[in-house]
């Protein structure tokens, strides 16, 4: 049972690597072979009986007609069975236009046989074959002796002519073994099969061709159906509004039939996927309308800060220096803050982030304030800046100065969070090129 599952499993790989119209067309292709192969051994079988049947009704005949009537029976110049006029019975096997190959031998009281003929052919140069008899030769009696003496029809096997289809019989004549070549049977049969084999193959090559062909056009509508499924799995279906998703067409979305069952579950499939997707287009479309509603409201609040910072900064009231440096941070930080919600108001009209701006930026005031605003946060950390020499070059780079902020201000965030009160936290601004660099590409 191992060697049949494996056998199994080996068949059943190669046919996974094949295509369903190729697998189609072998299998209908093999049934097919079956099928004549059923019928071909069928007709031999039947062909080669009735061939025996014919040769034992002619081998009966030759050996009833030399073995006389039943011994007793009186007949028209036999008067008590025998011969008629002394004739020779081995003559009458070999005579009255029996088949070439005919043997007959005479068995004697000893049951083998005396003396046997068999009806031959040999060349004459002036009138071409000449039927002649010729006497058996001892290992050809010694063959017909085993043949069983019981009446039936045998196959024995004579040396030097072949297999022969022999029976035994008893009449007034005596006893007599009689047989005839299976030559032409076997011949027939063999033409037969030559014949069945040749129909077969060439039907078999019809079967695939017609096969190939009918299948090719059964499964065309199962085509249809995968580039359907293929052009739907090129959409952009990841973000932003989707097109109307392409559908089965209903001729080829029929309950009724197997592609039709295809065709009707990608249909039902592609309009959750199409549901789903207006879901989230309509999500992202109220997220983007709540961003941009809330940018707008918030614009006015951050203008008035920065605006009553500045009136104040710059008022008639005497302040002191902390309180000027802090209003100017809140002025700064006002500022930035609307830079953020512009930046979130063209996000969600643009549904896009807003171009970086590269321009020449010098470090040092960023990394300043980015310091001040960390020491107003974290000031249970010791905070340390460090920062070029009046006389070295100025520390700039080609970027954003906003987006800038926004990483020295995450820095500086991440370092306060993430390390116990009382740590040194340094910020150092050193010059290392000749140029500026590019903040947040390749320069």
């Amino acid at each position: 049972m191992s060697g049949t599952r494996g056998m199994d499993t080996g068949i059943g790989g190669a046919g996974r690597r094949w295509s369903l119209r190729t697998r189609l067309v072998v299998s209908a292709v093999l049934l097919i072979a079956v099928v004549a192969s059923v019928i071909g051994a069928v007709t031999t079988i039947a062909f080669r009986s009735k061939l025996y049947d014919q040769l034992d009704t002619q081998v009966h005949a030759i050996a009833k007609r030399a073995a006389g009537p039943p011994v007793g029976e009186a007949t028209p110049g036999r008067p008590f069975g025998g011969p008629q006029n002394g004739e020779d019975p081995l003559k009458i096997v070999t005579g009255g236009g029996a088949q070439v190959g005919t043997v007959g031998g005479q068995v004697g009281t000893d049951n083998t046989i005396s003396r046997g003929l068999r009806l031959a052919t040999t060349e004459n140069d002036s009138t071409g074959p000449k039927i002649t008899e010729k006497v058996l030769t001892t290992g050809q009696k010694n063959a017909l002796n085993t043949v069983p003496q019981d009446g039936d029809m045998h196959t024995v096997t004579l040396p030097g002519l072949g297999d022969y289809r022999v029976e035994y019989i008893t009449g007034s004549n005596g006893a007599f073994l009689v047989g005839v070549p299976l030559t032409e049977v076997q011949d027939n049969l063999n033409t037969l099969v030559i014949v069945e084999i040749c129909v077969t193959v060439a039907g078999l090559i019809a079967a695939g061709i017609a096969g190939s062909a009918l299948v090719g056009v059964a499964l065309r509508p199962l085509r249809r159906v995968a580039n359907t499924a293929t052009r739907v799995s090129e959409l952009p279906l990841h973000s932003g509004e989707v097109a109307p998703l392409v559908r089965v067409p209903d001729s080829e979305s029929d309950p009724r039939t197997e592609v039709g069952q295809v065709g009707a579950a990608l249909n039902r499939m592609l309009g959750h996927v199409g549901s789903a997707l207006a879901a989230r287009q309509e999500s992202e479309t109220r997220v983007r309308q709540f961003v941009a509603d809330a940018s707008h409201e918030l614009r006015t609040p951050l203008a008035s800060i920065r605006g009553y910072a500045e009136l104040t900064r710059r008022g008639r009231e005497e302040t002191g220096p902390d309180t000027r440096y802090a209003l100017g941070r809140i002025e700064a930080e006002a500022e930035r803050m609307t830079g953020l919600v512009e930046n979130l108001l063209l996000l969600a009209r643009l549904d896009a982030g807003r171009p970086l701006s590269y321009e020449a930026t010098d470090l040092s005031p960023l990394v300043v304030d980015a310091v001040s605003d960390a020491h107003a946060a974290g000031q249970s950390h010791h905070w340390r800046l460090e920062l070029p020499e009046p006389d070295e070059p100025e520390a700039a780079v080609r970027g954003d100065a906003p987006r800038l902020q926004q990483v020295l201000v995450n820095l500086l965030a991440n370092a306060r969070t993430h390390t116990p009160p009382g740590t040194t936290v340094t910020a150092r601004v050193r010059v290392t090129g000749a140029r500026p660099a590019y903040a947040g590409r390749a320069p």
